[in-house]
């Protein structure tokens, strides 16, 4: 990874190698920003306080090794990503203003994407994943991921039941208990489909009516107009010497077609009269027409406004026009169907709801099942794992439980409370010496035990569900000692078939590693390319000497630090 403008970082490469790499340094070095620009890459929330102060932005660069034909190279390339020989390349970008942009292999991408790759490329483990360890809901999260398609397969069955059930007792609350509104609804419905049938309005019937109010209001100022111009065009009866348009053209016609003989280019321009004449004679009998037919009857016009308040009342109520109050009258319709059906369905939703929790019944014994199977395994095999964790006599159980609910369903002849991921109540318990009781590990383990029983859940998952990457940061805080060199020795043992990289502050961990990188600042309170370098030979027993007492000189601390390694080297 580079990293550059990231909280102390100004610009590091941070090259993680194969097998165990442990990240040490000061406090406050800077050794965290590795696992916060590791989590960048894999589409973490971005931060604006990420940014180094003075930076426009942050920027986190990486190169993943991935294996040809995995699931994470085929959902790169469906984003339209493309592999580097081998590697798929990604970036995160983090402005001062906080907006973030990502690429994956060359390919803008949404975060999104990054974030659907994470679950199959690195496993992230910190203090705060401790503390979700204490929560029954994690707890119940780990055991359902490690029993695998046994518990994954009625759990997809039963949240898609839980889902359903959920919606029909929404839907039946609310027409129980909104009765009296509802019938309120439909009696308003009712008056207004009433109201518009009395009047049977026709679509585009408003603005015929309001051409033909128009017309039949000047009936007679039409009709004079039209007499005045029909007399224009074709003559008055009644003043037989006038001048009209029509005899003016005959005789224009008359003049040309003495001559056109004598120059053909005449010829058109007679032909276009006579077609003036015709159009003369065409609109002058259709002017007269138009004259005789207008219909100046008062009863008539009194018949089309009474229609026009009619529809209008409709108007005011329903829709801006005819076209809308229809529109209304279809959809109040459909409304009123479904408002009168309710007795009906209650009785079609109480069915389906009995039904539902029947169903959710005999899905919720079978996760209790494949639960119960799932953590007697599980507890085995952490229990075996914290042994090798200088925890030999500890004891590991799961408390699966459910808690009595008149209004719940039924699981093995009880009525019990449910939810989404079905009616168990599960917790990991803890007894950490014989005769101890088993207790929560929220009560039952100090600092030091809940880190190495993080560990130990860890391993067990790389069993059975494993990542090509993990990163722990800080998860041995709180032990010391002979607890720690077993973490270190477990760490190292894990690092066999995955890569695993660990922040540390325990030389006894980081002398198993296969690398050990050293994150230091500068006298100006940064870490800069070469304040990420990778410790061999003296550097690293100087180092490991620092961190044993404190002082990177102290003869008594270099020959720990020396027996540290020897002792690693010798059982790796």
């Amino acid at each position: 990874m580079r990293i550059r403008s990231l909280g102390v970082i100004d610009d590091a490469v941070v090259e993680l190698s194969p097998g165990f790499t442990a990240v040490t340094g000061e406090t406050g070095a800077g050794k965290t920003m590795v696992v916060t620009s590791l989590g960048l890459l894999l589409g973490g929330r971005a931060d604006a306080a990420l940014v180094r102060i003075g930076a426009k932005n942050a920027v986190v660069e990486g190169r993943v090794t991935v294996p040809p034909g995995a699931r994470v190279a085929v959902r790169a390339e469906e984003a339209g990503a493309e592999l580097d020989d081998g590697a798929l390349l990604i970036s995160r970008t983090v402005s001062a203003e906080g907006r973030s942009r990502a690429h994956l292999g060359g390919r803008s991408v949404p975060v999104g994407v990054l974030a659907e790759l994470a679950d199959e490329l690195v496993a992230v483990h910190g203090q705060t994943d401790q503390q979700g360890l204490l929560k029954q809901a994690r707890q119940r999260q780990a055991l359902d991921r490690y029993a695998g398609d046994a518990v994954a397969v009625p759990l997809a069955k039963y949240t898609e039941a839980y889902r359903r059930l959920r919606a029909v007792s929404a839907e039946l609350a609310e027409i129980t208990t909104r009765a009296r509104e509802r019938a309120q609804e439909a009696d308003l419905l009712r008056f207004g489909l009433d109201e518009i049938a009395a009047v049977e309005p026709r679509a585009g019937e408003d603005v015929e009516l309001a051409e033909e109010a128009e017309r039949l209001g000047h009936a007679e100022a039409l009709a004079s107009a039209a007499t005045a111009a029909h007399a224009a065009l074709a003559g008055n009866p009644e003043d037989p010497e006038g001048l009209d348009a029509a005899t003016l053209v005959a005789g224009a016609q008359r003049a040309l077609d003495a001559v056109r003989s004598h120059d053909p280019a005449l010829a058109p321009l007679a032909d276009r009269i006579a077609e003036v004449g015709i159009l003369l004679r065409d609109v002058a009998g259709e002017l007269a027409g138009y004259a005789d037919d207008l219909d100046a009857d008062p009863l008539r016009l009194a018949a089309v406004e009474e229609r026009r308040a009619a529809i209008n009342g409709l108007t005011r109520k329903y829709g801006e026009n005819v076209t809308e109050v229809l529109a209304w009258a279809e959809r109040s319709a459909a409304r009123l169907t479904e408002l009168d059906g309710d007795d009906e369905r209650i009785a079609e939703l109480t069915a389906e709801r009995d039904a539902l929790r029947a169903e959710l019944g005999g899905l919720a014994q079978a996760l209790t099942d494949a639960r119960t199977e799932a953590a007697e395994r599980f507890a085995a095999a952490v229990t075996a794992e914290l042994a090798s964790l200088a925890m030999p006599h500890a004891r590991v159980s799961f408390a699966i439980r459910q808690t009595e609910d008149p209004e719940g369903v039924e699981v093995g002849g009880r009525t019990v409370a449910y939810g989404p991921s079905g009616a168990d109540e599960v917790e990991l318990l803890l007894a950490p010496h014989p005769g101890a009781p088993a207790r929560p590990i929220a009560k039952g383990a100090s600092g030091g035990e809940l880190s190495r029983v993080m560990l130990a859940v860890e391993v067990v998952f790389a069993g059975t569900d494993p990542v090509p990457t993990y990163l722990f940061d800080e998860v041995d805080a709180g032990v010391g000692g002979k607890a720690a060199v077993e973490i270190g020795r477990r760490l190292a043992k894990l690092a066999k078939t995955a890569q695993v990289v660990v922040v540390t502050h325990l030389p006894q961990v980081a002398a198993f590693a296969d690398r050990q990188l050293l994150v230091e600042k500068t006298d100006d309170g940064s870490v800069t390319r070469s304040g990420v370098k990778v410790l061999e030979g003296e550097d690293r027993v100087r180092e490991l000497s620092r961190m044993l007492a404190g002082q990177e000189d102290s003869q008594t601390a270099r020959a720990h630090a020396e027996e540290l390694l020897a002792t690693a080297r010798g059982e790796l």
